[in-house]
């Protein structure tokens, strides 16, 4: 009796524990518009085992890549609504919130991917993502380089006079449309998943991305000019929701915060290395790679498109140029 007693005890003991443990565990959702094969991806998966781990598995995370749970705008919103918890979007986005943010999308600002890398251990950048915070109640943990963005085109660009008339694919991003529209392309907000059908249909005659991007959506099979334009140096942030990071232990934030971090160094390096061999490859397929006059570019957006149009504050683009 007493054995029978002890050993129903031992048993209820060990499924409240299981129960509490089961409790205990928080499910959150990843999601990010990006394919499978891209690092923001991948290590974006390493992250959410990694946070698993490190707080011993009270939190449980599912990544959701290439748009599963919407487009990008669609997973800011999901922040809002609760409908997603981590997301990795650029700061593009989070300017329709916190305008300012966006400065870093105005082109030819980064002189290099480590200048922008730079520009996130910053004063400024502290200041802007603080900014966003405080508008929009989403917390940046960390941020990765994204590339640097180029153009593809039907026919061949030399200079910012050769996009005249061109139908070009932007994002649907206000700062995105200033290189295109000083040089007088006819741009067209397209979805990032529905840019490879448009440029096979022709729909659209050119598009911008990073070289990683123009690979991973293999953008070059329907293109046949790669015109290095290298006229915005890019990122994305990994995104909290304000009512998560609200919820988070300031133990817990510190691990979300170092765990992001790690991931974003992680990805910034392959997509470094993926960059600097990828020229030769798509010349190896036949595709016409060429550079330009930057400086041509970069003279007509800064006559024809003016900072404070975008609400971006000239004492912030100064300010993010100084950094060594």
């Amino acid at each position: 009796m007493k054995f029978s007693l002890t050993a129903a005890l031992g048993a209820t003991a060990v499924i409240l524990a299981s129960a509490f443990g089961a409790q205990a565990q928080t499910a959150l959702k990843w999601a990010h518009v990006y394919e499978t094969s891209e690092p923001f991806h991948t290590e974006s998966v390493w992250a959410a085992k990694e946070i698993e781990k490190r707080t011993n598995g009270r939190y449980k995370i599912d990544v959701f890549p290439a748009s599963q749970l919407g487009k990008e705008a669609d997973l800011n919103q999901g922040l809002k609504l609760g409908t997603v918890d981590l997301i990795i979007s650029g700061s593009s986005f989070a300017a329709r919130e916190y305008a300012p943010i966006g400065v870093t999308y105005y082109p030819y600002t980064f002189r290099s991917p480590e200048h922008l890398i730079a520009y996130t251990k910053s004063d400024v950048f502290k200041r802007l993502a603080a900014g966003y915070e405080k508008a929009s109640g989403n917390h940046i943990t960390a941020v990765t380089y994204y590339g640097t963005r180029h153009t593809t085109s039907n026919r061949p660009i030399s200079k910012c006079a050769d996009l005249a008339g061109l139908k070009m694919r932007v994002p649907d991003v206000p700062a995105y449309l200033a290189m295109p529209r000083a040089c007088g392309a006819n741009t067209t907000p397209i979805a990032f998943a529905e840019v490879y059908l448009a440029l096979q249909n022709g729909t659209v005659e050119a598009q911008e991305n990073p070289l990683t991007t123009i690979e991973a959506k293999k953008f070059y099979e329907v293109q046949k000019h790669i015109v290095l334009t290298g006229h915005i140096v890019d990122h994305l942030n990994t995104l909290v929701s304000k009512s998560l990071w609200a919820k988070l232990s300031d133990e817990d934030k510190a691990i979300f915060t170092q765990v992001t971090q790690e991931a974003a160094e992680r990805s910034t390096k392959i997509i470094e290395e993926r960059e600097k061999g990828l020229v030769a490859t798509f010349k190896e397929k036949g595709i016409s790679v060429t550079e330009v006059d930057k400086a041509d570019f970069e003279a007509n957006v800064r006559e024809k498109v003016a900072l404070k149009d975008f609400g971006y504050k000239q004492e912030d683009w100064e300010a993010i140029r100084a950094i060594k």
